[in-house]
């Protein structure tokens, strides 16, 4: 074969691998990246001058991709992959020594792996534009789905307050016109013990629609945890439940309602020591940034469920058994956060249970 036959063979493979790889690019699907980027490897490798012999690997910050394991030293061109022009991985065709050396690389097979590169780097780029399109439409349906729960629950709450407040009123004139001794101030007071906890019930779905009055004021977060944990100390005993507080600073001041400051604080507590099991461990740490007031806290518990995650925060919705909770705490949580126009996250721990971050604003 002359040399310009050889030469000509060699850039029909080069444009046949070009081809290729374009074909499997604009077919490829999100959810199989890594076949996808396995194909790319296969048909590069083909496209080499001494193809049986060259091994291509695609690294990416979550991918390693081999056409096969390299036991023996290599020779080695490569090609950085970008994405939004930051380097996120690279493409390498490696050929074994010391049958090879690097004058067996061709020139334009150099720039076959760069045009390839460019390729991975611009598909890369499109699933991760997609992702986040993904995440934020779905961050934005959470949002409606709550704020539209946020309306509805304001007008149960509003609707229930008058008659429970007129149940619980008329129930203690009654009480105070019987007798002590009179068998049916029992059941007045069954009537009233309901009422209350109906109204508290109501107190937390107002909470969660953010419509209870707020006194704003400049609060220290350090001394709240503290009253929250020595309040809360007899029940980690109870439970056997461990719990370790990390604060980086004696004062951590933000803007917030003093009351419902700690609510979040409580509630978030007690949330991390029912899910813990027996000696397991509760974790609180806060610190600040630049603009928000961060606090944290974790358990060692079962975690999430992945489809519940984005369920976490709805007012009724509950993990726990059946009469252990009516779903308004972490949904209250919620509400006060958001009405300090701060943020509110759940995500499940890296090696076990959950860890809550609440970040308020400073100001």
């Amino acid at each position: 074969m002359s040399i310009t036959d050889k030469a000509l063979r060699e850039r029909i493979k080069e444009l046949t691998c070009l081809y290729d790889v374009s074909s499997i690019i604009v077919n490829a699907d999100a959810d199989y990246i890594e076949d996808t980027l396995t194909a790319i490897a296969f048909s590069l490798k083909k496209a080499f001058q001494f193809g049986d012999d060259t091994e291509i690997i695609i690294t990416t910050q979550t991918l390693n991709i081999k056409t096969s394991s390299l036991q023996n030293d290599t020779v080695f061109i490569t090609s950085e992959i970008c994405l939004f022009n930051v380097p996120n991985g690279k493409i390498e065709a490696h050929l074994r020594t010391p049958k090879f050396s690097e004058q067996d690389f061709l020139n334009e097979e150099q720039l076959l792996l760069n045009s390839v590169a460019l390729k991975v780097g611009s598909l890369l780029e499109r699933i991760e534009i997609q992702n986040s399109e993904t995440s934020l439409k779905r961050q934005m349906e959470r949002a409606d789905r709550l704020s539209i729960l946020g309306e509805i629950t304001a007008g149960i709450a509003h609707e229930l307050n008058t008659p429970l407040a007129n149940i619980l009123g008329f129930a203690e004139l009654l009480k105070d016109q019987l007798d002590a001794k009179n068998s049916t101030t029992r059941d007045l007071d069954k009537i009233i013990e309901n009422a209350i906890f109906s109204r508290e019930v109501v107190k937390k779905l107002m909470f969660f629609a953010c419509e209870m009055p707020q006194e704003m004021t400049r609060v220290n977060l350090v001394p709240h945890i503290k009253n929250a944990i020595d309040l809360l100390d007899a029940t980690f005993r109870k439970e056997q439940v461990k719990y370790v507080v990390k604060i980086e600073d004696d004062i951590l001041l933000l803007k917030a309602d003093p009351i419902q400051l700690t609510q979040i604080i409580f509630n978030l507590l007690i949330n991390a020591i029912y899910f813990s099991p027996v000696y397991g461990l509760v974790t609180v740490t806060a610190y600040q940034t630049k603009r928000d007031i961060v606090l944290k806290i974790s358990d060692e518990g079962i975690g999430f469920q992945i489809e519940d995650l984005d369920k976490i925060f709805q007012p009724f919705f509950t993990t726990k058994p059946i009469g252990d909770g009516a779903g308004l705490g972490l949904s209250v949580v919620h509400g006060i956060v958001a009405s300090h126009k701060g943020k509110i996250s759940a995500e499940n721990n890296k090696n076990k249970g959950a860890i809550f971050t609440v970040m308020l604003p400073k100001e």
